[in-house]
């Protein structure tokens, strides 16, 4: 199977935030970068990241209680919304910290390699990269 997937250059990445600014406002018509599905860290997070993304790992997949993470046809790993009970254990057992959750929305989100945040990025430090 094919996957798309959200390749990250750290090294180009210049913190200006293009990237969480467009995903909030595609996904939530929000200026608020808490409810971007990517976050561009200042210094490196605790897993040794300065941007951090959804790889498609599928983890979340198998802590569901109600099965509502599964792949698409392109492999991306995606929330039935009818499904979620907002439990937020895909976001607790996450191993990246890529699930999201935000106080204003009760189920949790992550990027799903949709490409509007390359578009934005002045660097190219990500773009969209479809595995085998």
């Amino acid at each position: 199977m094919n996957m798309k997937k959200l390749e990250k250059y750290e090294e180009k990445c210049i913190e200006c935030h293009a990237c969480e600014d467009i995903c909030a406002k595609t996904y939530f018509k929000s200026e608020d970068r808490g409810k971007s599905r990517i976050k561009i860290n200042e210094a490196l997070d605790e897993k040794g990241q300065k941007i951090n993304v959804c790889n498609q790992c599928g983890e979340c997949m198998e802590v569901c209680p109600e099965l509502a993470l599964t792949r698409d046809k392109r492999g991306v790993v995606r929330l039935d919304s009818s499904k979620c009970v907002e439990c937020l254990m895909c976001v607790g057992f996450c191993p990246y910290l890529s699930m999201r959750e935000h106080k204003d929305h009760l189920e949790p989100f992550k990027c799903i390699a949709c490409g509007i945040c390359p578009k934005e990025c002045p660097t190219e430090a990500i773009e969209i990269v479809e595995r085998v």
